[in-house]
C-alpha cells in the first residue's frame, strides 16, 4: 500500500505533469546570492459545506481549489508569491517574483537550521474520506441532529447545524532535495440550538470532528450526543442568574476551557513572537514562568485530532513539543525561519491556511498534563468562587499577555458546592501571571471535541486544546450582578 507522501507526489506528476526533474529546475531558479533558501508548497483542496436552519437544509456547497506558492528567503526577509494555475510556466514565473523580492529584501548568506531526523507519520489512515459520502448520507445527519435535538425539550424552537468537510493534497518541495507530501482528510459537526421559555431566549453550542471519516460521527449515535449537549446548554442558560463581578478563586473546567491556555499562553510561545521581542515570554528560555504544577505541550502527532498533521506546511513531520515543563520555560514553537535566525531545532510548526499564504510558526494541539488531584477535591477547596465549563470567544495582546474570555457556561461554586448556573461571566487577565496562580491540577485531562479554529495575522488553521480541571486563585471576572 502507498503511503501518503507517495499518494501525493504521484497525484501531482500524474494530474499536472510535474515530473521531479521539472520541480528542481524551478527550486535551482530560486536559489543564488543573497537567496539562501526556497520552497514550493502545492495544494489540492475540495471542500464542502452543508448546513441546516428552521428544519431544512438550506446550504449545500462543494469547491475546489488549487494552487501553489513559491518562496525564497534571504536571511529574516521573505519573497512569496502564489499561482492557482499549477503549470511550469507560472511556476517559473511565481519563482522569478519571489526571488525579486527576496533580493530586493538583501541579505548575508545562507542560515543553517537543525533538520529533524523523524520521519513523517500516519496519524489519519482515513480509507473514505468524509468528502466522499453521499449527499443523501450528509443530509440525514443534519436531519436526525435537528430531530434529536428538538426532542429534548419543547423549550428547543430553533436548531441549526452544519457539516464541513476536506479533502486536502499536499506536496512540498524544497532546494535541499526534500519532497515530501500529505493527504489531509478534515471533518466538523456543530450545532447552535435555541431554548425560548417566558420571553427569555438563550442559545447553546456544541459540537466535535477531526481528521476522520463520516462514519465517525455515526458511531455510537456521537451525533445525537452533540445535539443533546447543545441542547442542554441552551436550556441551563434559561436558569442562569446574571454572573457576579470582582476577584475570585476560579476553577476550569477540562477540555474545552484549554482554549484559555492556548489564547493566554501558546500564542506568546510562538518563535516569530520571540525572535522579535514583543512576547511576555521573550528571552525566558529556562526561567520559571508558571506554578511547578504547570506542564504545558504541543503535540500535532495525535491520531485523528483536528490540529495533528503527519507533516507540517513546510515538509517536517510535527512532535510533541514540552513548552513549560513543571513551571519551567522550556522551548517556543519554531518554523523554518524563525528556528534558523534562533538557532533552534525546528518543532513542526509551521503553518499556513493555504498555497496564498506564508508560513508561520503555530500550534497545533496545545495542552496543559494532567496533575494528580481529584476534581471533585477541587471543587471542594473553593469557598466562593466561579466555576467555567465552556468558553465562548477571547482574545489576547501579545506583548503584554492581557486577555478577556467569555464564559458560555459557568456556576458559582459556594462553601465547595457548585450552586446555580451564571450568564454574562467574563475572565479578565494576564496570561503568564494566571499560569503562576494555578494552585491545584486535576488528574482528569481532556482535549477538545475537535472544533477549534485559530487566527492570527489573517491566516485561520485548524488546532486543538486540552486542559484538566484547575483552580487558578486570583482571576478578575466580569459581570453584571454584585454578590
Amino acid at each position: 500500500m502507498e503511503t501518503h507522501p507517495v499518494k501525493a507526489q504521484h497525484f501531482f506528476e500524474d494530474r499536472f505533469g510535474l515530473s521531479p526533474q521539472k520541480i528542481g529546475r524551478i527550486l535551482g531558479s530560486l536559489l543564488g546570492k543573497p537567496v539562501d533558501y526556497g520552497d514550493l508548497y502545492f495544494e489540492y483542496r475540495v471542500s464542502e459545506a452543508f448546513g441546516l436552519e428552521e428544519g431544512q437544509v438550506k446550504k449545500a456547497t462543494r469547491n475546489i481549489t488549487q494552487g501553489v506558492g513559491v518562496r525564497a528567503t534571504a536571511e529574516e526577509k521573505t519573497g512569496y508569491a502564489f499561482s492557482d494555475e499549477i503549470t511550469v510556466e507560472r511556476l517559473e514565473l511565481a519563482a522569478r517574483s519571489a526571488r525579486a523580492i527576496a533580493e530586493r529584501a538583501g541579505g548575508t548568506g545562507p542560515v543553517p537550521v537543525a533538520l529533524p531526523g523523524a520521519r513523517p507519520h500516519s496519524l489519519y489512515p482515513v480509507v473514505r474520506p468524509p468528502t466522499e459520502a453521499t449527499l443523501p448520507e450528509k443530509l440525514a445527519l443534519l436531519e436526525q441532529v435537528d430531530r434529536v435535538a428538538r426532542s429534548v425539550d419543547p423549550r428547543i424552537t430553533q436548531v441549526m447545524a452544519s457539516f464541513t468537510a476536506e479533502q486536502k493534497i499536499v506536496l512540498v518541495a524544497t532546494a535541499e532535495g526534500l519532497a515530501v507530501g500529505d493527504i489531509q482528510p478534515l471533518a466538523r459537526l456543530q450545532i447552535t440550538c435555541i431554548a425560548e421559555a417566558s420571553a427569555r431566549r438563550e442559545t447553546g453550542t456544541f459540537g466535535g470532528g477531526g481528521r476522520v471519516e463520516f462514519e465517525f460521527f455515526l458511531e455510537g449515535e456521537r451525533f445525537a450526543r452533540y445535539a443533546r449537549e447543545a441542547a442542554r446548554q441552551a436550556l441551563l442558560n434559561l436558569e442562569a442568574v446574571e454572573a457576579p463581578a470582582g476577584t475570585f478563586t476560579v476553577v476550569l473546567g477540562p477540555g474545552w476551557p484549554g482554549i484559555l491556555l492556548h489564547e493566554a499562553v501558546g500564542h506568546g510561545l510562538e518563535a516569530d513572537f520571540n525572535r522579535k521581542g514583543t512576547s511576555a515570554f521573550t528571552g525566558k528560555i529556562g526561567e520559571r514562568v508558571a506554578s511547578p504544577l504547570c506542564t504545558v505541550v504541543d503535540d500535532g502527532t495525535l491520531p485523528g485530532r483536528r490540529g495533528s498533521l503527519n507533516l507540517d506546511d513546510e515538509g517536517t513531520p510535527t512532535s510533541r513539543t514540552v513548552l513549560i515543563e513543571n513551571g519551567i520555560l522550556r522551548s517556543y514553537l519554531q518554523d523554518r525561519l524563525n528556528a534558523a535566525l534562533l538557532k533552534m531545532p525546528l518543532t513542526g510548526n509551521g503553518r499556513r491556511e493555504s498555497y496564498a499564504h506564508i508560513p508561520m510558526p503555530r500550534m497545533t494541539n496545545t495542552f496543559m498534563l494532567a496533575g494528580g488531584t481529584a476534581p471533585e477535591e477541587i471543587l471542594r477547596s473553593v469557598k466562593r468562587g466561579l466555576y467555567a465549563v465552556s468558553f465562548g470567544g477571547g482574545q489576547v495582546d501579545i506583548t503584554s499577555g492581557k486577555f478577556v474570555f467569555s464564559a458560555s457556561e459557568a456556576y458559582l461554586i459556594e462553601d465547595g458546592r457548585v450552586t446555580v448556573p451564571v450568564k454574562g461571566a467574563t475572565l479578565i487577565g494576564n496570561g503568564p501571571d494566571v499560569l503562576t496562580r494555578v494552585s491545584m491540577v486535576g488528574n482528569d485531562l481532556a482535549l477538545d471535541e475537535g472544533i477549534g479554529t485559530c487566527g492570527k495575522d489573517g491566516q485561520s488553521v485548524p488546532v486543538g486544546v486540552g486542559l484538566p480541571t484547575i483552580r487558578i486563585d486570583g482571576i478578575t471576572v466580569g459581570g453584571t450582578a454584585a454578590r
